[in-house]
Formats: C-alpha cells, sequence, structure tokens
C-alpha cells in the first residue's frame, strides 16, 4: 500500500502490485475502524520507545495475530489493550487520527467513521465528553489538511454494565450533528445481554444517531437476531455469520441492514478459516449492502486496500459495487456521497 504503513497479508492471488495501485484509486468509505486500531505499526513502536515500555510480541511482528483463533479472544483483547496503553494524551491521539486520515486518502477512501469507547480514553483526556471533544477536534483537523471527510461513531463496550452504555449514549446524544454520527456495542461478543443495552440504543436512535452494533462475528447468527429484535441497527459490525441462516439474509436485505465486513480480521480471529471464505459474494447477491472494512489494522497488519485486493480475481466491476455500497452505507453528507459515487463510476471506466 502506498505510503508504506501496512504490509500485505494475503496470498499471492489476492492480486498483483498493479491491482493494488487500481484499489488504491477507487473512491471509498471506510465504516469500520476502531481507533487505537488504526494507529501505524510505526507510530506505536515510536511512542512505546519514547515511554520505555515493553510491547507483546505479537504487536511487533507482520501478521501479528497470526494463530489468535487458537489463543481466544483474550489474546487479541490483550494486544489491543497494549496498544491503546502507549496513547498518553491529546496529542498521541489527535497525531493517530491524522496519519488515520493520511491512510485513508492513499488507500483511496473519502470518508471514514471512526469507532471509540469515550470511557477507555477518559482518565487521559479529560473524561467522557472531553474525549470525544478531543476526538472531534483531531477529526477536523485532519479532514482539513488531507480532504477526508471523518466522523465519530461512540461505542460502549458490552462487557461493562448496561447503565455505563446508556450513559455513553447521552454522552454521544450531545454531540450529535456535531462530528458523532452513530452509537456502536462492541468487545467480546460472547459476553453480555444483548437485549439490556436496548435503552443505550433508544436514546441514540432518538438523537438521530446510527445505530451501529457489532454482531454475528464470535456468537454466531444468533446474535444477528438478537441484535434485530433488541437494538433497531442501521448497519451491524461483521455481520457475516448470518450468512448461515437464508431467512435472516433475507430480513437483513429487506430492512436494508448493512454489513461492514472485515476480512482479514474474521480470518485471523476463526469466524471462517480464510478470507477466502468470508461470504462477501454470498451477502451482495442476497441483496446486502456491504462495506468493507479493516477492523484494526494495526493487529492484523492488513489496510483498506488490502480488503479490496482480496476480491481482485471477481473483476472490477464487483470491486467497483463493493465501494459503492460502502459509499451508500456511510453517514457522508449527499454532496460527499455524490462526489465519491461519480468517482466510482469513473474509476470503472478507466483512463480515458
Amino acid at each position: 500500500m502506498r505510503g508504506g504503513a501496512w504490509t500485505v497479508c494475503y496470498a499471492a492471488d489476492s492480486g498483483t502490485l498493479s491491482d493494488m495501485q487500481d484499489a488504491a484509486l477507487l473512491p471509498k468509505a471506510h465504516l469500520h475502524l476502531h481507533l487505537t486500531g488504526g494507529m501505524r505499526p510505526a507510530t506505536l513502536l515510536e511512542l512505546a520507545a519514547e515511554q520505555g515500555r515493553r510491547l507483546p510480541e505479537g504487536l511487533l511482528r507482520p501478521g501479528g495475530l497470526e494463530g489468535v483463533a487458537r489463543r481466544g479472544w483474550m489474546r487479541f483483547q490483550r494486544l489491543y489493550d497494549a496498544a491503546r496503553d502507549v496513547l498518553r494524551g491529546p496529542d498521541d491521539v489527535r497525531r493517530v487520527i491524522l496519519e488515520i486520515a493520511l491512510d485513508e486518502q492513499a488507500a483511496g477512501s473519502g470518508w471514514v467513521e471512526v469507532q471509540v469507547d469515550p470511557s477507555s480514553y477518559a482518565a487521559k483526556l479529560g473524561g467522557l465528553n472531553g474525549t470525544v471533544e478531543v476526538v472531534l477536534d483531531g477529526m477536523r483537523v485532519a479532514s482539513a489538511e488531507t480532504g477526508v471527510g471523518m466522523a465519530l461513531v461512540v461505542a460502549a463496550n458490552r462487557t461493562r454494565h448496561p447503565g455505563d452504555a446508556e450513559t455513553l449514549a447521552r454522552v454521544a446524544r450531545r454531540f450529535a450533528g456535531q462530528g458523532v454520527v452513530g452509537f456502536g456495542l462492541s468487545n467480546d461478543e460472547t459476553r453480555g445481554d444483548t437485549a439490556a443495552f436496548a435503552k443505550a440504543f433508544r436514546i441514540a436512535r432518538d438523537a438521530g444517531l446510527v445505530a451501529v452494533p457489532h454482531a454475528g462475528e464470535m456468537r454466531g447468527p444468533g446474535s444477528v437476531r438478537l441484535a434485530l429484535d433488541h437494538l433497531g441497527p442501521t448497519r451491524l459490525g461483521h455481520g457475516v455469520r448470518a450468512v448461515e441462516v437464508p431467512a435472516l439474509l433475507e430480513e437483513l436485505a429487506r430492512r436494508g441492514v448493512v454489513l461492514e465486513v472485515c476480512p482479514a480480521s474474521n480470518a485471523a480471529l476463526g469466524v471462517v478459516p480464510s478470507v477466502d471464505a468470508v461470504p462477501v459474494r454470498a451477502l451482495r447477491e442476497a441483496g446486502i449492502e456491504v462495506a468493507l472494512g479493516t477492523d484494526d489494522p494495526l493487529v492484523f497488519r492488513s489496510g483498506l486496500v488490502e480488503q479490496y485486493t482480496a476480491y481482485a480475481q471477481e473483476g472490477p466491476a464487483f470491486l467497483a459495487d463493493l465501494a459503492a455500497s460502502s459509499i451508500r452505507g456511510s453517514c457522508a453528507p449527499p454532496e460527499t456521497r455524490d462526489r465519491l459515487l461519480g468517482g466510482v463510476d469513473r474509476w470503472l471506466l478507466g483512463p480515458m
């Protein structure tokens, strides 16, 4: 990928260098990216060295989460927490946001929505509201410098008490229309009672925010059903396990729920045996909008371009369809959507 932020972790049939360059020119939106997980590996190493921190081995080698499916979710969470701990305050967070925008620009992304759990950063960034203010300020500066539109999804932690999620939903409500566009629910999908978070999502939806919980990843298609029944999702983080129940696919398509599919993440965490097994084509053929995302490229060592080039063998029209799907599923302003969709059409036509 241009800029050298990521190394390719896919097999040779993922596409040639020419394929990658073309995919980097394809306008797209990036809808599933966590803040700490968007940090550049070089930035992580630099900050850790400045602080004299010793990082876990899995964060230091390329493809750092190889074998995590055998070690479980907690292995992933320990690596993620270690990376987040190197962020000391507002300046480090603003740096990461700017570098995310630069990497998105290099990947052809014109719009990115970043998920943040403010409670994870509150102690360093001046509380819950202070965290949101720091992130939004960083996004405004990064957008002005790069031209990449940025927005924030406030995400609650499903392993914590639902009352904490309701507090975060009220924080998100306060900043609705000021850069916060959605409310999510993340962390270990096998824990927590999905129905208990219904009130938090109702608060967010009533404020005009899109509901974007994780589901259909580690817990299976039943978690998609629970999210549909209790959280009123506009999009679902992952959602790929819905393919196991045809009636569920039909309902997702009928309700217009967008799936944020993260191929490298799904393969690394053992949701599917390989990137090739991620059912992207099946989901699109079922009429479901699919927005390819990276989840946590710092840990999975795979950026947005690599998610697209994993499907290069499907041809340019399929890649263009996925890019357009991501744009339609985004919270980008209408003028941004129109501009990016026009760019997809021009990309598909090729050089004039």
